[in-house]
Order: structure tokens, then C-alpha cells, then sequence
């Protein structure tokens, strides 16, 4: 994926629900979505347990997060998922049932699948897999605010 239209996704984006978000501040997901937090994106945890995560109301499946921003009238731009590699393929499944989607499914550095990509991007959704959000913003946006 081109530069430019990463740089123009994250600009434009405001909100960020996070698959497999942790309330361990020890781990990745959680310093990822803290930082996103500090450059002005508002962050939906997904997370089983439901609870809450750096402030916001953990929603226990991407089935509830979307309908309850869907509900308040808030568009979700960008679903970052923090799962296994295994588990992407069920997960795009799921996205293709939400009835507001969003408009990029990103995958964290590390983690692939050639089956999810094919599924989320014939449904015209945009794919980024096998990079970190949180290290593009930082190298495409200069770490300045949103």
C-alpha cells in the first residue's frame, strides 16, 4: 500500500475500534491504543471480558461495538485488530455481517492471512496487514497532532 494513501487514512480517520485490546498495560495493544488515545483518536475497545479500557467502555464482541456506535451515530474508520494470524479469517467473516463497516480493516505487524485479505478486500474494504499503526503514524505523520 502506497504512502500517501496511509498517510490520508490516518489523517482522515477519527475513530478506532481495537480488536483484542488489553487492559495490560504491559502489552502491545494497550500501548498502541494509549498512543492512539494521545494523537486525538477516539479508541472502542473490543475486548471478551467487556470491562473498562483506558477510559472507554470495553465492548465484548465487534458485533455490539459497531451497533452501539452505530446507534450513537458515530462511523467507525479503522478496525485494528490485535489477534492471532488464525483467528483473522473468522474475523473478517464478521465484518462482512456488520451493516456499517468500516472503511479499513488493519492488521498488526505480524500477523497475516492471505484468506482474510481476500474476503475484506472483495467487499471493498480497505486492507493493511503486517504493519503497526502506531510506527506508520509515526513515520508518516511526523509524529505531529491530527
Amino acid at each position: 500500500m502506497q504512502d500517501s494513501t496511509l498517510k490520508n487514512l490516518l489523517q482522515d480517520s477519527k475513530v478506532i475500534a481495537i480488536v483484542g485490546l488489553s487492559p495490560n498495560p504491559d502489552k502491545p495493544s494497550f500501548k498502541v491504543a494509549q498512543f492512539l488515545q494521545s494523537k486525538g483518536y477516539k479508541i472502542l475497545p473490543i475486548y471478551p471480558k467487556g470491562g473498562e479500557i483506558l477510559g472507554e467502555i470495553a465492548h465484548q464482541t465487534l458485533q455490539a461495538a459497531f451497533e452501539s456506535q452505530s446507534k450513537a451515530g458515530v462511523k467507525i474508520d479503522i478496525l485494528n485488530i490485535f489477534r492471532k494470524s488464525e483467528a483473522l479469517p473468522q474475523i473478517a467473516e464478521e465484518i462482512l455481517q456488520l451493516k456499517n463497516p468500516p472503511k479499513c480493516v488493519w492488521v498488526q505487524l505480524g500477523l497475516t492471512s492471505a484468506q482474510a485479505k481476500q474476503t475484506i478486500r472483495k467487499a471493498n474494504i480497505m486492507y493493511v496487514e503486517d504493519l503497526c499503526i502506531k510506527l506508520e503514524y509515526e513515520r508518516l505523520l511526523n509524529d505531529s497532532t491530527l
